[in-house]
């Protein structure tokens, strides 16, 4: 499982930002990867409702499989500022949800996911972002 997701973190780095298409695909993937972060986060809320702690552990450790991926996929000579920003609260998010992963923390799980799904949003909106540019750069 880690080798397929570093297959794909590192297809994430290597990916050329030059044409829009090629934006699509990094846009996608990311997308992808906090689509399946914020699924990791919901079950973990469940499994901890249903006092279930294998499987809540097993939840949140994919989910910070996640946050270290994309924290690893961060470009900080593109990103600057941005990137710095996001390394850190990924990295405030895997100290939580270690937090969260023993001490049986459900609000720290709620409070991870919120934050998670803000960035998730702007990813979201992202592609139309970009389209949007590059019709005002081609006029």
């Amino acid at each position: 499982m880690r080798a397929r997701f570093n297959r794909g973190t590192n297809a994430y780095r290597n990916v050329q930002t030059t044409a829009a298409a090629t934006y699509a695909n990094s846009i996608e993937l990311t997308q992808m990867l906090f689509s399946a972060l914020l699924e990791s986060l919901a079950e973990a809320e469940g499994h901890m409702d249903r006092k279930d702690f294998e499987k809540k552990a097993s939840s949140l450790s994919r989910a910070n499989k996640i946050l270290l991926g994309l924290q690893g996929s961060l470009d900080f000579e593109k990103g600057k500022e941005l990137s710095v920003n996001l390394y850190d609260i990924y990295e405030y998010s895997i100290r939580r949800l270690l937090h969260a992963s023993i001490k049986n923390d459900l609000a720290v799980v709620k409070e991870i996911k919120s934050i998670i799904s803000e960035i998730d949003s702007a990813w979201q909106v992202l592609p139309a972002a970009l389209a949007n540019q590059s019709i005002q750069v081609a006029s």
